[in-house]
């Protein structure tokens, strides 16, 4: 399956994030879980890095991102629930089919807390995550049709 074109918007916010030196990324991910508005001397950063053009409503979602992007390395192909799948082990495999499906029913307030820990998981099992396809599928979590949830767990539950 050949992954789609992601928003120019999304990939130049990934790249700007790329290029951050170590003390920006600290400073990001010392805000990870901490809402745009609750964010410590993050902000003159985060807008450093946003492109224009980004709406107002989806500066949150993207402030998420900005501050998982240190907590693991980019690179993966798929979606989180690809990358899950690909950390998944026998010793694992129950308490992390649990926590897919917590993150799976998450709603807005919960997926700070919830994408922390499945990004700490991640790097721990070295798995690497495509941020990129991650703040694309971030900004349609709320969509009535639910199709990100349903597209992570066909790609975690499905054989």
């Amino acid at each position: 399956m050949t992954e789609r074109s992601i928003d120019s918007k999304i990939s130049a916010f990934v790249e700007r994030l790329a290029r951050l030196d170590a003390g920006g990324l600290a400073r990001l991910k010392r805000n990870a879980g901490r809402s745009l508005a609750e964010s410590r001397d993050a902000l003159g950063l985060f807008y450093s890095v946003l492109p224009s053009g980004v709406p107002q409503r989806q500066e949150d979602t993207y402030f998420l991102l900005a501050t998982l992007y240190p907590l693991a390395d980019g690179g993966g192909q798929g979606d989180l629930g690809e990358a899950l799948r690909r950390a998944r082990t026998v010793q694992n495999g129950k308490g992390l089919d649990r926590r897919v499906k917590i993150l799976l029913d998450a709603d807005e307030k919960q997926m700070a807390f919830r994408l922390r820990q499945a990004i700490h998981f991640l790097q721990s099992s070295r798995v690497r995550v495509n941020w990129a396809r991650l703040l694309e599928d971030l900004l349609r979590w709320t969509h009535p049709d639910r199709f990100v949830q349903r597209k992570w767990a066909r790609s975690y539950f499905a054989e």
